[in-house]
């Protein structure tokens, strides 16, 4: 066993319990820091513990932060104060602390929340991911130590800008990982599909910003889909469809009402069929996958009906379906991000990302075509630049020890 695979293979259990480490010292790049927000949540967790309560946390030390905005009432010059660590002028201060040398062990950039533009066509929001990005690493390149960069959300807005980040980072030999608080939160039932499943089609729901939430939609249903036979191979083809062109590519088996009801059922929508159907024609948005496998996958944005995530998948062989409601704490202080910053503990430890950034990579590239399908009213987009292979890792999800909430 190498050392990735026993990382890995010991990922079910907290770091912090398996090691015990000394805290690392740790950068964040921050968009804005107010209540709330994804810096809170995150950065929170190191400076006040996983429950932000004051009590234990990662094994990591905040020691700088560049913050881009501050908006009333924001909470960083307060923290900073109170924990001792500076807000620096520039990216390059965070990572460097004026010294011309890297003072940190990893660094955290969360280009999430505050006010910045939309694209006219598309309405994405272009946070400035990329610019957080390169200002890393030309601070790492320049001084000559590449450290372990974790993005939050998205690679970014734009699929040009995402595949630069990911290029770069490979070139720089800089440890990456981004992604969503999804694949490492609660699931109910506490399954875990099998490496290698037999997955003929899924069907992933969302809810809410067809961004915004839509990428959490996509990483949901990607962290498991991604599991199936032969590991992920890419994507062929992307198209969103709204309104009546549902039901059309429903007759053309581009998706499956049945495994939409399943996914539903499963958390916690008890909403009459007939109902599901006005409604899914009246408000709901779905994204076609078409992967280079051959296998399709879909994920339904079904606002007005779903207020949770979830996924649902035909195994070959079994009648079945394979479903996981994928849960996430809906108040201060959002755990999900707490295990979310527990696979981010060990990438900075070791210098091994915890699972690859090759899964963002890839949501990101669907998230973009899909906003242009949106645009356009449903074109479908063939894309070859999506043909990306990994293999998943075997990292854990969150393990609740308690009694769930009825979701609705």
């Amino acid at each position: 066993m190498n050392r990735r695979s026993a990382i890995l293979t010991l990922g079910a259990l907290p770091f912090a319990l398996r090691a015990a480490p000394t805290p690392l010292p740790v950068a964040a790049v921050v968009t804005e820091y107010r209540t709330n927000s994804h810096a809170d949540v995150i950065i929170g967790k190191i400076l006040e513990g996983w429950k932000q309560d004051g009590g234990p946390g990662p094994s990591l030390k905040l020691v700088a932060m560049y913050v881009d905005q501050f908006p009333k009432p924001e909470l960083s010059r307060a923290l900073a104060k109170k924990h001792g660590f500076p807000i620096t002028k520039t990216i390059g201060e965070a990572i460097t602390l004026g010294t011309g040398k890297v003072q940190v062990a990893g660094v955290l950039s969360i280009g999430e929340h505050g006010k910045y533009p939309f694209t006219e066509k598309t309405r994405q929001h272009m946070y400035p991911r990329r610019r957080f990005f390169d200002a890393i690493a030309d601070t790492l390149e320049k001084c000559g130590k590449p450290v372990p960069v974790f993005n939050d959300k998205h690679l970014a807005y734009n699929w040009k800008d995402a595949k630069h980040m990911h290029d770069r980072a490979r070139k720089l030999k800089i440890p990456f990982m981004a992604g969503s608080s999804l694949p490492v939160a609660w699931r109910l039932p506490a399954l875990k599909l099998p490496l290698g499943t037999d997955v003929e089609f899924g069907m992933g729901v969302g809810y809410a910003g067809l961004e915004s939430y839509g990428f959490h939609a996509l990483e949901g249903f990607q962290c498991i889909f991604e599991r199936r036979k032969g590991g992920e191979t890419g994507v062929a083809s992307v198209r969103a469809v709204a309104g009546e062109a549902i039901w059309k590519t429903l007759a053309d088996k581009k998706w499956s009402f049945d495994l939409l009801l399943a996914a539903l059922r499963g958390s916690g929508v008890t909403m009459a069929v007939d109902e599901i159907r006005r409604r899914l024609t009246a408000k709901a948005t779905i994204y076609l996958m078409e992967y280079r496998d051959g296998r399709r996958g879909a994920v339904a944005m079904a606002n007005g009906i779903a207020r949770e995530f979830a996924v649902a998948l035909k195994l070959r062989g079994q009648a079945k379906p394979f479903v996981n409601h994928i849960w996430l704490q809906d108040r201060k202080p959002y755990r999900h991000f707490e295990h979310l910053l527990r696979g981010i503990e060990p990438m900075i430890h070791t210098g091994q990302p915890t699972y690859p950034v090759e899964r963002t990579l890839l949501t990101t590239g669907i998230l973009d075509r899909v906003m242009q399908s949106v645009a356009e009213g449903g074109r479908l987009f063939k894309t070859p630049e999506l043909a990306i292979r990994y293999q998943p890792t075997d990292w854990a999800f969150a393990n609740w020890q308690g009694k769930f909430p009825r979701p609705l």
